[in-house]
């Protein structure tokens, strides 16, 4: 099933040979990383063009602010966008206030509940604070969709539905999965794809970055530029980042994510935990070192250095980006006391707990899911099974072990610690 609304089709044509040094370091710059560059070709014209005439490239980043805070998964589109800004271009960071009362549908098999206004504004306050700490604030553009969405009124809210058939929007494989299966599709969730791409239309967008969850959507905007007589802007798509478990996407609802306005300690102690073939995927997503830096870790590594000090200096880096650098070294020595000398975090949470009505102790299970160290019990029981459970220091192997009336420290897992009081 074709999910391309856009007729065209890249041209193979390879002139990078012909190219300036600049534009080629722009071109590797823009493809780092990255999932799919439409179209190629013209993106180096755009390039060409801008550099011979001095003027910068408009480049556009949306994002809903549909939670509070942002991850580290939300920061790959991000990371691209400052890429770009620091050679030169102007860059738009657009808070979909006005989409958001929509809700993007994209990659979901259910319509999105709405969100309120209030729940909006609060959302978008965040997510500027927590943009910035990426991009350039005095070089970025900041906007807002409800700026020109609001003005269409129902009567240009009809011309724009008018620009596009149901059978272009079935062609996006979200709807006509859930259309086959014969799941409710919203006629307001078809206005989401008219609604991003118009933004592209009032932002005169050059190149728009989205996840490749966003394609559909990205493409639509090539569609509307078009039809209003602009010049396309390209597409670039980027992956969805692979969350701590190594295995699904970045998300909260995965319990894989780390978020960007997460503790120094957290936040360095969850980026220790992924796998060392995870590291480098997120160091080219994640990171701002050069390639050529990244390469020559990669070398370090397979010439026998131990990985862990290319995770530190990436634990590091994140850190120091969304806190600072003090924090980020505070951060490695806690790590250091906490998991090679057995040291107890000096935030150590509190937990209370009433056992069972009428009961003298609870089992350890029990305990572990009720103080939030587990998610549930099958997953307590599995912890117990691989020994990563610790009650006062020692390893518990037994599931069947009762905890009576008292106070307990319990650490499960590498990262995980609690103090927990039953009472």
């Amino acid at each position: 099933m074709n999910q391309s609304p856009d007729r065209s089709t890249p041209i193979n044509t390879d002139i990078t040979d012909n190219l300036s040094e600049s534009v080629k370091h722009a071109l590797a710059v823009t493809k780092r990383g990255f999932e799919e560059l439409l179209i190629e070709s013209e993106w180096i014209k755009k390039l060409v063009q801008s550099e011979t005439s001095g003027k910068p490239l408009r480049i556009k980043l949306g994002l809903d602010p549909t939670a509070p805070d942002i991850h580290l998964g939300h920061t790959v589109v991000l990371n691209k966008l400052r890429q770009l800004q620091d050679l030169g271009h102007q860059v738009i960071f657009l808070i979909g206030d006005f989409t958001s009362m929509i809700g993007d549908p994209s990659g979901r098999n259910s319509t999105r509940p709405p969100l309120t206004r209030e729940q909006i504004q609060d959302n978008a306050k965040t997510y500027h604070q927590q943009a910035v700490k990426i991009l350039d604030a005095e070089k970025t553009e900041i906007r807002f969709n409800s700026e020109w969405c609001m003005p269409l009124g129902a009567d240009g809210m009809i011309k724009l539905a008018s620009s596009y058939t149901v059978a272009r929007m079935l062609e996006r494989e979200d709807f006509t999965k859930r259309y086959q299966g014969g799941v409710p599709i919203a006629i307001h969730e078809f206005l989401y794809p008219l609604m991003q791409g118009y933004d592209s239309v009032a932002l005169k967008s050059d190149l728009e970055i989205g996840g490749t969850d966003q394609k559909f959507n990205l493409l639509v905007g090539r569609e509307l530029q078009k039809q209003h007589g602009q010049a396309q802007q390209c597409v670039l798509t980027m992956p969805l980042l692979v969350g701590t478990d190594g295995v699904d996407k970045m998300s909260k609802s995965k319990n894989n994510y780390v978020g960007v306005t997460e503790t120094p300690s957290n936040m360095f102690g969850k980026v220790m935990s992924i796998s060392d073939e995870l590291m480098w995927n997120w160091y080219t997503l994640l990171s701002f070192k050069s390639t050529a830096e990244i390469e020559a870790l990669k070398a370090a590594c397979a010439n026998g250095e131990n990985p862990r000090n290319a995770k530190v200096a990436l634990a590091q880096e994140l850190v120091a980006r969304f806190h600072d650098q003090q924090a980020a070294s505070e951060a490695l020595a806690e790590f250091e006391a906490r998991f090679k000398q057995g040291a107890l975090p000096d935030d150590l949470p509190e937990v209370n707990l009433d056992l069972p009505a009428g009961e003298a102790d609870a089992g350890v299970a029990w305990v572990l899911k009720a103080a939030g160290l587990c998610d549930s019990s099958s997953d307590a029981n599995r912890n117990i099974q691989q020994g990563g459970v610790k009650i006062e220091g020692e390893k518990v192997s037994d599931k069947a072990i009762r905890l009576g009336k008292g106070s307990y420290v319990i650490q499960v897992g590498k990262r995980r610690f609690a103090k927990v009081h039953l009472n």
